[in-house]
Parts: structure tokens; C-alpha cells; sequence
């Protein structure tokens, strides 16, 4: 396997700031200050790698994202949870400042090792999604020219490829993987905890597509029920409360994704799966774009609650 590493002034520009507020501590402990010698050359986000990590079934180059605890250096013994992010494009970046914010005033979050699944280079993160995060080739009727389904092929890159890249080089404790998805990074989330739950200790299901291919991920669910007795797994769903049909702007068209957050919560606790958490929140005032930062926030907390 052929590995590359970067330095992150690519794909982890711009979004460092996007959710925090201005504060002299938090600014202190995000970056030094710049070069003079490199005036008005891009924001880095420092203190972060990219590495090359190829596919070798489909041919694609895929890049990971990676940002190590502040303690990682002085604690050569230590091993961290590694939480995954797909997405990571934009979700990265938010992801690692909350983290460092929220633990400001003393632990609320405890450290651990952040990886982001970035997009097949070349391709548009729009491309790369619909493709890679879905299960089947029924895409929405507005994609209907974009691939869908190769869902499946993507977990095999993740198991095969992506997780033991980052158990090979970095610290983790591999019994404590959690992965984090948006909308269809929630609904890829899911199909993994459905067919191969054992992959990730904790699942984080943030505004999920459930709606996907007449919700499809429901009948994923009644067959993983039939076959087996447990679910050995913690999961967090968050949902914005404009995710739901409605005359505003902020409504979601057709699907009503509370609902369908709602259902998947009922019928999992309804399986009285001994090894299984299950809970969601609704997150009042915010839509399906807006939601993302503040359901960041509330499953690092619920996830990862610093001991």
C-alpha cells in the first residue's frame, strides 16, 4: 500500500473558525502567529496531518485527516478513543475546535484522536457522497445523474484500509472507535451498525438520511432483528426540529426526519437488545444545515464525557 503524508494546507483550510465565538484564550491556543515573510498565504490548520489513503479494489485516493490530543507527545504509553467523522471536509474543522472550546474551563470532553474521512480526490464531495455513503442505486429523482450505492464497497475500504492505516501509525484504542456521520454520513453510520456493528464501539447518527431508497435503512434494521439477539453498541441521534415538511424555507421537502429519528429509536429500544444504547435529542430552532455544529457538541458529550 503506497502511504503519502501531507501537510494540511490542503482541504483543511477556511471552517477552523466557523463556530467559535472570539475569545483570548481560544485564540491563544489555536495557532501561532503568522509568518510576515507569508502575508496573505492560506490559513493552516496546525497541529494537523493528511495522509494518502489509497482504495485498492476501486482505484481511488481517498485522504484521511488527523489531529492528535495535546497529550499525545508526553504520553507515550497512552492509548486514545479515535473518533471518525465522514464528512470531513467541513466536519473536521468544527469538530476539533469544539473540542478544544468545550474543555476550556476543564474537562467536559475527554481527549481523543480525530480522524477525517475525506472525499475520493478529484471528485466533488457531492460526487463522492452520493456515491460512497449510499446503499443502493436508487438515489433521489434531483441526483438521478450522479452513482449511488457503492455504500457497501466503502465499509470494506474502511475496515480494510482506513481503520488499519490509523492503528498502524497512531495510538488508539481499538475498542473504543466511534463514528460520527451527517445526513449521509448518519445514514452510511447506520448501515454499518446494521450489518457489521463490531466495526465501531459508539455510532453518532447526526440528522440521518433515513429517507434514503423509501427508507430503506428500516428494512436493514428488521433483518439485522431477525438474526440476532444483541447490539452491542452506544447510539446518539441528533435531529434538527425544522427537519420536518413544512411551508418554511428551513423545512426539509417531503421526509419528516424527526419522525423518522423518532421510529428508529422506538424500534431499536423495542428490541430490549441487553448490549444496546440507544437516545436521540431534537434540537429545537435548527434546520438540516444549521444543526451540524450544535449536534457535534452534544455527541462529543454524550459519546466522550471526559471521566
Amino acid at each position: 500500500m503506497t502511504i503519502c503524508k501531507r501537510t494540511a494546507s490542503r482541504g483543511l483550510i477556511l471552517l477552523a473558525g466557523a463556530v467559535m465565538g472570539c475569545s483570548e484564550r481560544a485564540d491563544a491556543q489555536s495557532s501561532p502567529a503568522p509568518d510576515a515573510s507569508a502575508e496573505g498565504a492560506p490559513y493552516v490548520l496546525t497541529g494537523t496531518q493528511v495522509w494518502t489513503v489509497p482504495d485498492p479494489i476501486s482505484g481511488r485516493d481517498y485522504q484521511v485527516f488527523v489531529s492528535l490530543p495535546a497529550s499525545y507527545e508526553a504520553s507515550p504509553n497512552r492509548r486514545y478513543p479515535v473518533l471518525y467523522v465522514t464528512d470531513a471536509d467541513y466536519a473536521f474543522p468544527i469538530i476539533r475546535q469544539i473540542a478544544r472550546r468545550v474543555n476550556l474551563d476543564g474537562p467536559v470532553v475527554e481527549e481523543f484522536i480525530l480522524v477525517g474521512l475525506s472525499y475520493s480526490r478529484g471528485d466533488s464531495g457531492t460526487i463522492s457522497r452520493s456515491r460512497d455513503y449510499t446503499p443502493t442505486e436508487n438515489g433521489p429523482r434531483s441526483a438521478s445523474s450522479m452513482v449511488h450505492g457503492q455504500g457497501p464497497a466503502y465499509q470494506t475500504y474502511l475496515k480494510t484500509q482506513a481503520l488499519p492505516f490509523v492503528e498502524g501509525r497512531f495510538r488508539v484504542d481499538p475498542a473504543r472507535r466511534i463514528l460520527l456521520g451527517h445526513s449521509y454520513g448518519g445514514r452510511l453510520g447506520a448501515q454499518v451498525l446494521f450489518t457489521d456493528p463490531g466495526l465501531f464501539n459508539a455510532y453518532v447518527l447526526g440528522s440521518p438520511s433515513f429517507w434514503y431508497d423509501k427508507r430503506h435503512i428500516m428494512g436493514m434494521e428488521a433483518d439485522y432483528a431477525r438474526t440476532h439477539r444483541d447490539l452491542p453498541a452506544d447510539v446518539f441521534m441528533y435531529i434538527g426540529g425544522w427537519e420536518v415538511p413544512g411551508p418554511d424555507r428551513r423545512n426539509t421537502s417531503g421526509a419528516d426526519m424527526v419522525a423518522d429519528v423518532r421510529t428508529m429509536e422506538r424500534t431499536l429500544k423495542s428490541r430490549a437488545y441487553p448490549g444496546l444504547t440507544v437516545r436521540s435529542t431534537v434540537l429545537t430552532d435548527e434546520d438540516h444545515l444549521t444543526v451540524a455544529p450544535v449536534g457535534f457538541t452534544r455527541a462529543l458529550m454524550a459519546v466522550l464525557p471526559a471521566k
